[in-house]
């Protein structure tokens, strides 16, 4: 799967899961579910036991999936995770040499970034997209709205903060993807291994999306 075609998978589906959980068992769990409802973007954060491995065992198993790595701070930890098949890199907050190490091999890098400096640093710097992040301490949906003024070329994900109540209003501000992280990814469901709970909510996410840019392209969103 080339570069451009991960990018424009993201850019289709518009909804990014992040799996952030304390077993790799349950991580594994969320992940392939996930991946069963349609939704074909799993992010695994390095903050889950085993993340490393668990991203190639996703990988391996699961050509179509498009598995990302999260919280990658170093260029040691986002090389591991390249070898192990991750298809992207992201980060909570901007880390240059990341970004660096992606372009250098040509892997998708989606770099975090809050202030107006450091999305515009994040962007110059050669990212694909640029994750706002956390979105719901700067005003949520209004923020995205607000950064799309002196960025409109610049493709924001939204993340943090962001459920199914506010899903639809990041992609009416112009967010081009969100970034869902426990709203999605339920602990309570995967104790349980509710598989039908887990693939629903994926689904409903995809929907929300997808409801918003008809929105967007029939000129509704103007009004609100």
């Amino acid at each position: 799967m080339t570069k451009q075609l991960i990018r424009a998978r993201i850019e289709e589906i518009g909804v990014i899961p992040s799996v952030r959980l304390s077993s790799t068992s349950d991580a594994l769990f969320a992940a392939e579910e996930v991946s069963q409802s349609g939704l074909h973007i799993v992010e695994v954060t390095m903050t889950v036991p085993g993340a490393i491995d668990i991203i190639r065992e996703l990988a391996r198993n699961n050509p179509d999936l498009i598995v990302g790595a999260g919280t990658v701070f170093s260029v040691e930890t986002a090389r591991q995770c390249v070898d192990a098949g991750a298809k992207y890199l992201t980060s909570t907050g901007l880390s240059l040499p990341v970004v660096e190490f992606a372009l250098k091999e040509g892997i998708l890098v989606l770099p975090g970034a809050l202030t107006p400096t450091e999305i515009a640093a994040a962007w110059h710097s050669g990212a694909d997209f640029v994750k706002v992040f956390p979105c719901s301490t700067m005003g949520g949906a209004s923020y995205i709205r607000t950064l799309k003024q002196p960025f409109p070329d610049v493709p924001l994900i939204a993340s943090g903060g962001v459920n199914q109540a506010n899903t639809a209003d990041f992609i009416l501000s112009g967010a081009i993807a969100v970034g869902i992280g426990r709203d999605l990814v339920q602990p309570a469901a995967i104790e349980r291994r509710e598989r039908g709970w887990i693939r629903e909510l994926a689904r409903r996410y995809m929907r929300i999306v997808q409801d918003a840019r008809k929105q967007l392209r029939g000129g509704v969103a103007g009004s609100s």
